[in-house]
């Protein structure tokens, strides 16, 4: 085995990025400072209005609560993981320093052992990615819920007759946006609720075809560092 491939054992393991997604960063993110120009905008147009579905989720209470909370879960994932890569990448270099005094046969068996190490480390990895991503949607399914009424709500109150999506308009008079309404109901109605990380490895394991139940095919490249989507 050569020291490319023992490089490659150090750096088999992926811990996921501070995060899980877009919508965390954005109600994790302070607010800006830099203000946009005064715009003079015309007379509200009756019954048109507009909504942030990610601004009513960043900015309520209960989507911070969604944000930090997964940030708590992503950072025990990385703890969890960054324990064995670190092993794995200390007992790599110190096998790589007694390359000279071991035979050939005991190093190469040693080195073995690490790859395969590594390669559970690496399914382990991106079985915590599926982890965080399915606690996430879960998470976001609920507020979804809970907010899809108080939209409703808000719109009936603002006598709307045709409701927009603010991302999609470039500029519009703030008279017309009922995100912060919704919002406030928002607050009103939830701040936070349970959040506990998804738990893949719990599931029974499928028998393999032609195999032992539950046998994982070795992996075969470096996943790629987990990103909030």
């Amino acid at each position: 085995m050569t020291s490319k491939t023992l490089a490659a054992v150090a750096c088999a393991a992926v811990a996921l990025g501070a995060g899980s997604s877009a919508f965390a960063q954005q109600a994790a993110a302070p607010a800006q400072t830099t203000q946009a120009p005064a715009v003079s905008h015309g007379a509200p147009i009756a019954g048109m209005c507009i909504l942030s579905v990610q601004g009513a989720i960043a900015g309520s209470t209960v989507g911070r609560h969604v944000a930090t909370r997964m940030d708590q879960i992503v950072q025990q994932v990385n703890a969890e993981l960054n324990g064995e890569r670190t092993a794995i990448e200390n007992e790599t270099r110190a096998l790589e320093g007694q390359r000279a005094t071991l035979d050939r046969t005991a190093f190469e068996q040693r080195a073995s052992g690490l790859q395969v190490r590594a390669n559970a480390l690496q399914r382990r990895a991106a079985q915590r990615e599926r982890e965080v991503a399915a606690t996430e949607q879960r998470a976001m399914g609920r507020v979804g819920q809970e907010m899809e009424p108080l939209i409703r709500q808000v719109y009936q109150q603002r006598q709307c007759t045709v409701l927009l999506n603010r991302e999609a308009v470039v500029i519009a008079n703030p008279a017309m946006d009922i995100t912060p309404g919704v919002v406030q109901a928002l607050n009103a109605k939830i701040t936070q609720f349970t959040i506990e990380r998804e738990r893949l490895d719990q599931q029974p394991a499928t028998p393999a075809a032609g195999g032992q139940a539950g046998a994982a095919r070795p992996a075969t490249t470096t996943p790629a560092p987990a990103t909030r989507r």
